[in-house]
């Protein structure tokens, strides 16, 4: 029998040659093509403009308020998303799988109505915002409010990337290190922590990048002041609407660079987090 003969039976579904063609043209058509005109506009600045549009005042500020929001989005994300995912795996209550299914429903919702609604909850007359506004905590129309978004759109990937790994965590692994002695703490700390670690950390670098690219559920609850509330999604689509298409794709080159960045913390993140599960 052929070496070709034997590489077909090997197969047990034909059709690679079709399947990578299609692959191939939707990655060219969808992700390359629009990230390669980009470039091309990009490059018509020069390197002297570019940096004068991605190193301006309003950009910078754009920069700083965008990360640092997303940055504290996750930190609750990680937080609350983790405990999310907990409740959901480890307790069995009425309304559960109601909880379970809503967990989802920033995937499911329009971002623009996520920043009506949020702007409907917490805004000076909102249900929640008038009842915070006599505190003195003003949500709706500052970085608070920006934070308020992000966090409500990027929740899901914690809990959908830590939830099935905690699933699949046998409860003969904490009942044996119960009848050794160990604290819950100490459970926790010792024998589950290693085994999400990987999942929770890649649940938590997927939010910050989802939080570092929103803008529909941003916008409504920002207030969009330059300087201020202003983020670089937005900014973005400012100059598109001034019709500097250079200008806008410099400072969305910015945020390529950051996801691109993203996403190899995030492989590194899962390596190292691996290894050291696999050590412990």
């Amino acid at each position: 029998m052929s070496l070709s003969s034997l590489e077909r039976r090997r197969r047990v579904m034909p059709g690679f040659g079709l399947s990578m063609g299609v692959a191939l043209t939707y990655f060219a058509l969808i992700i390359l093509l629009p990230l390669v005109a980009m470039a091309i506009k990009t490059a018509s600045l020069g390197w002297e403009q570019y940096w004068k549009v991605i190193t301006a005042p309003r950009s910078l500020a754009s920069y700083r308020i965008t990360v640092t929001c997303a940055l504290a989005a996750t930190v609750l994300n990680a937080v609350v998303g983790l405990l999310f995912a907990w409740v959901l795996t480890r307790y069995r209550f009425p309304g559960r799988r109601l909880l379970d299914g809503l967990v989802d429903l920033p995937f499911a919702l329009p971002t623009a109505v996520a920043g009506v609604t949020l702007v409907t909850l917490l805004g000076p007359n909102g249900w929640f915002g008038s009842l915070l506004e006599p505190l003195g905590i003003k949500v709706a129309y500052t970085p608070l409010g920006i934070m308020a978004a992000m966090f409500f759109t990027s929740i899901p990937f914690v809990v959908r990337t830590v939830q099935p790994v905690l699933e699949d965590v046998s409860a003969d692994v904490e009942e044996a290190a119960k009848s050794l002695g160990a604290r819950p703490w100490q459970t926790f700390a010792l024998v589950i922590w290693p085994l999400i670690m990987p999942a929770f950390l890649a649940g938590a670098t997927m939010s910050f990048a989802r939080s570092l690219g929103e803008f529909g559920a941003v916008v409504f609850i920002a207030g969009n002041l330059p300087m201020q509330t202003e983020i670089t999604s937005l900014l973005i689509f400012i100059r598109l609407d001034e019709y500097s298409y250079g200008a806008a794709a410099a400072l969305a080159s910015v945020l390529l660079i950051a996801a691109f960045l993203m996403l190899f913390i995030t492989n590194s993140l899962q390596a190292w987090a691996l290894r050291y599960a696999r050590r412990s």
